[in-house]
């Protein structure tokens, strides 16, 4: 049990990694800029600018458009827009999966550090949810990874979305630049894959805590 105790502080930094991490994760799914569109029509993008998410397209408008709101409009994505690029579908799936598989983990890694500080003395048991919760971290980075370089991508080659004529958006911008969600994504899968890697390699410190003991 002393290795265990002895090799924990690597635990607890994965444990803050991987809440941190999760965090951002969510954030990075809530927050509507991914996309930053500058356009040059403004009669009714009054700003000139647009904000794409992966649920929702916003912007600026001093006209009456939309029921509810005074100067911002947003058009919601449905499942039936089939003009929606799928790596903005994708990246609806993969967050969602990512924040269940964060929390899995987040879990997983605080039952092991309960049973750690209660003294529980069943080694192999809390050795494989430290392990676990390492797997879930770094599947959850990984499907955050996913479509954040995949919508990077597009902002860097400038792809036009079809948006249906109910969005009052263009098909394309005069120029896109990435928004705020997606370098607040690439933060979350860093801090989400050092977590795991942390988490993974509790089992090699224990074993070479072991040897070094005996």
């Amino acid at each position: 049990m002393s290795s265990l105790v002895s090799t924990l502080h690597l635990q607890l930094a994965a444990f803050a990694l991987g809440t941190v991490g999760w965090i951002l994760c969510t954030t990075s799914m809530g927050i509507v800029e991914w996309r930053v569109w500058h356009v040059d029509n403004t009669t009714v993008i009054s700003s000139g600018i647009a904000w794409v998410g992966i649920w929702k397209v916003c912007f600026i408008s001093y006209l009456h458009i939309s029921p509810g709101y005074k100067e911002q409009f947003c058009h919601k994505f449905s499942g039936y827009d089939s003009s929606i690029p799928h790596e903005i579908y994708a990246a609806q799936g993969l967050l969602l999966i990512a924040m269940f598989m964060g929390l899995l983990g987040l879990t997983a890694t605080i039952f092991a550090l309960r049973n750690v500080y209660m003294r529980i003395t069943h080694k192999t048991l809390i050795t494989r949810f430290f392990l676990l919760g390492g797997f879930f971290y770094i599947f959850a980075g990984l499907c955050v990874l996913i479509p954040v370089s995949w919508n990077f991508y597009s902002v860097m080659h400038n792809q036009s979305i079809p948006f249906p004529p109910s969005s009052y958006m263009p098909s394309s911008p005069v120029v896109q630049e990435a928004g705020a969600a997606i370098p607040i994504g690439i933060a979350a899968v860093i801090f989400l894959l050092l977590s795991g890697t942390f988490s993974l390699s509790y089992r090699f410190l224990v074993t070479a805590n072991t040897i070094t003991k005996s």
